[in-house]
């Protein structure tokens, strides 16, 4: 049996359809986002859905679905799915729905009496351009197939309706049309790969509805035009491909294309397979060869401490070193232009004061996979550069103290990745000396001076240890309280006693600054009161705020992010931690709680991890339906596996 197939008593019930969600990617940034059923449940879910750069840095869905319509003896059979205002689905094409895969492509089968249509479904890599492929398996009687394309033309973040403004004008191409609706947006082509029959007959779609925007307290109701439709006959046995996409393509060869386009994936069969491809589905390359990792989709672009925090889990932990190197040479550029004082590029955040000391971690993971000579060799300059900037006093927000301590000021703006604001404020202040940042320092410190001692440069390495170790009794004096646990802040005489999981990063790093009855300590408070089958909670339940629901309107959501929701990939370094203390003997346990991902498989975005999840069962997950961090870390959780398997 397929691992993502759904059978028609599911298909056909909208409450256990309708949350699962089917994402499909290029490397360009656009995407393709719906759900199994076909019915757009967000303002981002679309199609096509491509950046169009000439107007902003926002994605723009243009075509919003593709209603099918089975014609015999003259009935019409409608596929299609909408929401409208007052709760009303329509035409209710999902009934029709016999069974759907995702393993290799999406495929859908439908059933309308004698009639068994095959819908398979893919984006293409390198080009703005979705493949539709239909097959009619068996019918009884001459069978046409109507097309109805519904568009939008409009940024994910807004919504269209109906206007005099609109273009209604379009123009034939090689079996298609081509059009667009409004200047300054790119020419959506239409194509099929035989002779088809388009009927202009312009209308407004009015009211459309996206639940998941009205549990999210935004507007949710759109107008989408649909210019007319397409019609063309369809044998038994035969197979019809369509293609829209924002360039013309040669209708001839989409057959082949399409066939060559699904040898290139691989298969979704398994949780790791699915994560692999979800992490492929972070990939951004641009036009002059850039290469990023988007933070998540579908609204996330690309963040420094995402990219930094991730990569490693997207990259080394599934083999794909030259890929590691590709982004980090992008990432490298932008954070010396940082340093230097130059502009901000494509990677947002990267002001923020932990993102070099996050840098300093990526690079240790690539250490572990090729060795420090080779590591030194490429990565050697930057990673003494980004310790000399900071120990110099030369990031805005970051200085290092007498004590050895880092000290930032997160009193009015949130700068650490606890991030959520309200009302022009961090919801949680983080600021001072903040633990992970001063755990990411001390194991910054003595990865640099074991290069450094490598390479024979004793001197910078004697240095360094130096500090470390001012840095360490620094670290336990000010953070370690009585309660075994550490403070998640400390900024003068006030001490966070929240119980929250930064703490872990001081026990999960390879060089902590804790002993290691200290590390079990804080681990052991972790396990009893963080710990969830979705990762670390954001805040134990014990402590004042606990909110572990991300529910409601955004400022409702806004109070609840870090206020208690699980995150996962915060438990990637709770498992790391466990295994680095116990070895061995946590290697069930940690498999157990790997497990507990595993129907998140089939569940939100297939194939991919959500953002964020309740922090109470039954551990809803909930925000962005595929975020990098995530699948990043379970990705390394993985590996780690495999190498403490055979220690």
């Amino acid at each position: 049996m397929s691992y993502l197939r759904f059978e028609k008593a599911l298909m056909t019930n909208l409450q256990e359809s309708l949350p699962k969600e089917l994402l499909r990617t290029n490397r360009s940034g656009a995407y393709s986002c719906s759900t199994i059923v076909d019915c757009n449940i967000r303002k981002y879910h679309g199609l096509l859905v491509v950046p169009v750069p000439e107007l902003d840095d926002e994605n723009h869905v243009l075509l919003s679905s593709f209603d099918a319509t089975v014609v015999q003896h003259g009935a019409e059979f409608n596929l299609g799915l909408h929401k409208y205002q007052g709760n009303v689905y329509s035409p209710n094409g999902h009934k029709y729905i016999r069974e759907f895969d995702a393993d290799k492509i999406p495929t859908t089968i439908y059933r309308v009496g004698g009639v068994i249509l095959k819908k398979e479904f893919l984006f293409q890599n390198y080009e703005d351009r979705i493949l539709i492929r239909y097959t009619l398996m068996d019918a009884h009687s001459p069978t046409t197939l109507r097309f109805r394309p519904f568009l939008a033309f409009r940024s994910v973040r807004q919504f269209t309706h109906e206007n005099p403004v609109a273009s209604r004008e379009y123009h034939e191409v090689d079996n298609g049309i081509t059009t667009c609706m409004y200047a300054g947006y790119p020419n959506l082509y239409m194509q099929f790969s035989k002779k088809c029959q388009f009927i202009f007959q312009p209308d407004w779609y009015r009211g459309i509805e996206y639940p998941k925007e009205q549990e999210r307290g935004y507007d949710s109701r759109e107008d989408l035009y649909v210019p007319g439709y397409f019609e063309l006959p369809i044998k038994k046995g035969e197979s019809i491909v369509f293609a829209a996409g924002t360039s013309e393509i040669k209708t001839s060869g989409l057959k082949k294309l399409f066939d060559q386009e699904v040898s290139y994936r691989p298969p979704r069969d398994n949780m790791f397979h699915c994560l692999v491809n979800a992490a492929h589905q972070f990939h951004l390359r641009m036009k002059n060869d850039d290469r990023y990792l988007l933070a998540g989709y579908p609204w996330f672009k690309c963040r420094a401490r995402d990219t930094f925090i991730s990569l490693p889990g997207l990259t080394l932990s599934i083999g794909e070193r030259d890929y590691f190197e590709l982004v980090m040479q992008t990432a490298e550029r932008e954070l010396r232009n940082f340093m230097d004082g130059k502009p901000q590029g494509k990677i947002t955040e990267i002001d923020m004061p932990d993102v070099p000391l996050w840098a300093v971690w990526a690079i240790q993971q690539y250490a572990r996979e090729v060795g420090k000579e080779a590591c030194f060799e490429k990565y050697g300059a930057l990673l003494k550069d980004i310790i000399t900037y900071i120990e110099a006093g030369k990031h805005p927000n970051l200085q290092l103290h007498d004590n050895g301590l880092l000290y930032a000021n997160g009193r009015n703006r949130a700068i650490t990745w606890m991030n959520s604001t309200a009302n022009g404020r961090p919801v949680v202040p983080r600021t001072g000396y903040i633990v992970e940042f001063n755990a990411l320092w001390y194991n910054a410190l003595k990865f640099v001076a074991s290069l450094a001692e490598n390479q024979g440069d004793k001197k910078f390495a004697s240095r360094l240890e130096k500090l470390a170790a001012k840095t360490q009794e620094s670290f336990v004096n000010t953070f370690l309280n009585e309660y075994g646990y550490l403070y998640d802040y400390v900024d003068g005489t006030v001490a966070d006693w929240s119980v929250r999981p930064n703490m872990i990063f001081a026990v999960a790093l390879d060089y902590s600054p804790l002993t290691q009855e200290q590390k079990k300590s804080v681990l052991d408070i972790c396990t009893k009161e963080l710990s969830t089958p979705k990762g670390l909670r954001t805040l134990s339940p014990k402590s004042g705020g606990y909110n572990p629901m991300y529910v409601g309107p955004q400022v409702q959501r806004d109070y609840a992010y870090h206020q208690g929701t699980a995150w996962p990939w915060l438990g990637g370094f709770y498992l790391e931690a466990c295994l680095k203390l116990y070895k061995r003997t946590r290697l069930s346990f940690v498999e157990r709680q790997m497990v507990g991902y595993e129907d998140e498989m089939a569940y939100h975005c297939l194939g991919s991890i959500s953002e964020v999840f309740d922090g109470n069962p039954p551990f809803h997950g909930r925000g962005a339906t595929s975020f990098a961090m995530n699948v990043g870390e379970i990705l390394r959780t993985f590996a780690l596996l495999e190498k403490y398997k055979y220690q």
